[in-house]
């Protein structure tokens, strides 16, 4: 495709997201104070009334919509394919939401079949393929796949717990993907990219501090997807394979660290890391330096557009490059870790029964 041609795909994917987003948000409010579908306050949480919780619906469906108008009939196969997974995350979300489903069931059964319906579609990483030997990369490239759609769906499942967090990591990830898509003339993932900034941005403007909707787990879980997603359709063409995996690892830094962050402080504390909500996370702590929400929200903002900006470089550089850049993320990241255990949180206790895994938890 011609790169004005792409552009045009995107405009238009983009702007039927963001208004049917919107609109579909302005509907799901009423429905879900009318459903029960909502959020009620609690230790473990940031807000101080009951919140609407259906906000993921209005998502999925601004997406899903721009997707079916805006592409053409040849990549209808594999939109289905992801549609289909992404449905699934969005269902079994919602169960969560309503306290019909264990959380251990959308860990360990829910995101994993989603990525099997990925995998059934033909999309997956190809990045062992150039390192393994040819009987054995095809299963290990496989295992990677769901592997890594499990750990970023989870990732932003446990990233929503202020306003305006989640979405807003989704929709600057997604944009990063879009670019590198739009440049190297792959038109169905700069659509998809789109579609997902579009749906993400639209649901943010009601969703920002203060929140008058939550896109509850089921929005998390669909937007984590379809990130994943995203960074397993887009084909770095000519890249080594270093280059072409650490890439999407930079784009997704912010979910990453903060999950990475959450699972080191709570081992070191004796808690499991995903059946132990508290008050923990790296935009807690960052509230809690005197950041308040909004700032510690920004500054987790800020830091996506630090790790797409880094992935562009990184694209542009060579192997000795990649690595060094590499070498300074991970010594940045420990350091980070470090730092902000030393940063005051609110502690869960280690005796008793977990408390819900409210998706406002984390």
């Amino acid at each position: 495709m011609s790169w004005l041609s792409g552009v045009y795909s995107v405009v238009i994917s983009f702007s039927i997201a963001l208004v049917a987003s919107l609109l579909l948000t302005l509907l799901a409010r009423p429905l879900a104070l009318r459903t029960g579908m909502v959020d009620h306050p609690g230790p473990r949480k940031v807000h101080a009334r009951p919140v609407p919780l259906l906000g993921g619906v209005a998502i999925y469906l601004g997406a899903a919509l721009a997707l079916l108008v805006s592409l053409r009939s040849h990549v209808y196969a594999q939109i289905f394919g992801i549609l289909a997974g992404a449905t699934l995350v969005l269902i079994v979300g919602l169960l969560d939401d309503r306290g019909w489903l264990h959380h251990q069931i959308k860990l360990f059964v829910g995101m994993p079949m989603a990525a099997l319906i990925l995998l059934s579609a033909g999309i997956k990483t190809q990045v062992l393929s150039s390192l393994l030997p040819v009987r054995i990369a095809p299963l290990a490239n496989a295992l990677l796949t769901i592997v890594w759609v499990v750990g970023i769906t989870a990732a932003f499942s446990i990233l929503d717990h202020m306003d305006g967090l989640c979405a807003g990591v989704a929709a600057i990830a997604s944009t990063f993907f879009m670019i590198f898509a739009i440049v190297s003339g792959q038109e169905l993932v700069s659509s998809l990219a789109a579609a997902v900034v579009g749906a993400a941005v639209g649901f943010l403007r009601w969703n920002f501090s203060p929140a008058r909707i939550f896109m509850g787990d089921a929005g998390a879980m669909f937007l984590g997807f379809m990130v994943a997603a995203l960074s397993l359709k887009l084909r770095f063409e000519g890249y080594r394979p270093f280059l072409a995996g650490m890439i999407p690892v930079l784009i997704l830094a912010v979910p990453i660290f903060d999950t990475l962050l959450i699972s080191v402080s709570r081992m070191r504390r004796g808690l499991v890391p995903f059946s132990s909500p508290g008050k923990d996370h790296t935009a807690h702590r960052l509230a809690n330096l005197g950041l308040g929400q909004r700032g510690a929200v920004l500054v987790m903002y800020g830091l996506g557009l630090v790790g797409g900006i880094l992935a562009l470089a990184a694209s542009r550089l060579r192997l000795t490059g990649g690595f060094v850049l590499a070498m300074v993320v991970v010594l940045a990241t420990v350091l980070a870790v470090l730092g902000l255990e030393w940063a005051p949180f609110e502690r869960q206790p280690k005796a008793g029964r977990a408390l819900a895994t409210d998706p406002r938890q984390g």
